[in-house]
């Protein structure tokens, strides 16, 4: 069992899975663990900033509750050379949590992980120096990560329209790309996984998992848009997977991507790399 004495955490309220009572339920479960904890439930626009103090307080663990979006932020300030991380389900897909900590809701994880976790090397992807823990999705289809977002918070007719906008935007142009440096390929869309969260990796694999995702016309683009609104992405038609340790993408224009759930914009050539350790995480031992 790893030692942990000082604990800093940062709560995010406008998070999906997460009410006004967390960070008081967080306190006394720590307490009942031996530990205090300091406590941060910052305003939406300051989220940034509680993640930088908790780390640069260098504490021996900084524990998250919020979404994959919070978790990814939190990994790259602490690094693999500080504190550990301790991410909690406190949003929509709640993919990373998911695999370090199996499907239970927060609390019963932050207790399991206090009382049973071990320290673990957390492996992610890189693309134009964004970190990524979960999964990237580049091309137009990522557009869809937008209408989500949208459903997530209730603004229908928001969803309706950005989802609009990304059926436009889904046969604007095709992506080319070289897996290992092998031949270039096309691809409407391509998705990498991280060992963590990949069906077809093992979590100790030294490369993700790449998906090239391809659409023959309207029908299989609604279907695509449909299960990237609901996060099975891999229920959409046309999925060739491979691992790899680089990729390399091109596009005539500027490539849109979604990271962790983050919608950005990339140039308009980008290059996907696996990353071996971006954080070390306090995680549940693996079943024999």
């Amino acid at each position: 069992m790893t030692r942990i004495h000082r604990v800093e955490v940062v709560v995010n309220l406008a998070s999906g899975g997460v009410n006004a009572d967390a960070p008081g339920e967080i306190e006394k479960i720590c307490a009942d663990h031996g530990l205090a904890a300091h406590v941060c439930a910052p305003s939406t626009h300051d989220l940034a900033n509680c993640l930088r103090a908790a780390a640069d307080a260098g504490p021996d663990l900084v524990i998250t509750l919020a979404g994959d979006g919070t978790a990814r932020a939190a990994a790259e300030l602490c690094g693999p050379q500080g504190p550990l991380l301790a991410p909690l389900p406190g949003g929509t897909m709640n993919m990373l949590p998911k695999a370090l900590y199996g499907d239970r809701d927060w609390p019963d994880a932050l207790s399991v992980a206090l009382a049973q976790g071990e320290e673990r090397d957390l492996s992610g992807g890189e693309v134009e120096g964004r970190v990524f823990l979960v999964a990237a999705v580049l091309g137009a289809p990522a557009l869809w990560g937008a209408a989500r977002e949208a459903v997530r918070m209730g603004a229908v007719k928001l969803a309706w329209l950005r989802g609009r906008r990304a059926l436009k935007r889904a046969f604007s142009g095709r992506l080319r790309y070289a897996l290992d440096g092998g031949a270039r390929a096309k691809a409407e869309a391509l998705v990498f996984l991280c060992p963590y969260v990949s069906r077809a990796l093992p979590d100790e694999a030294s490369a993700l998992e790449a998906a090239a995702l391809d659409l023959d016309g309207a029908a299989d683009a609604f279907r695509l848009g449909f299960h990237a609104l609901i996060g099975d992405w891999r229920a959409a038609p046309a999925v060739e997977t491979a691992a790899c340790r680089e990729a390399r993408v091109w596009a005539a224009d500027g490539i849109p991507a979604l990271l962790d759930g983050e919608l950005v914009r990339l140039n308009a050539a980008a290059k996907v790399s696996y990353r071996p350790a971006v954080a070390r995480v306090l995680a549940l031992a693996k079943a024999p």
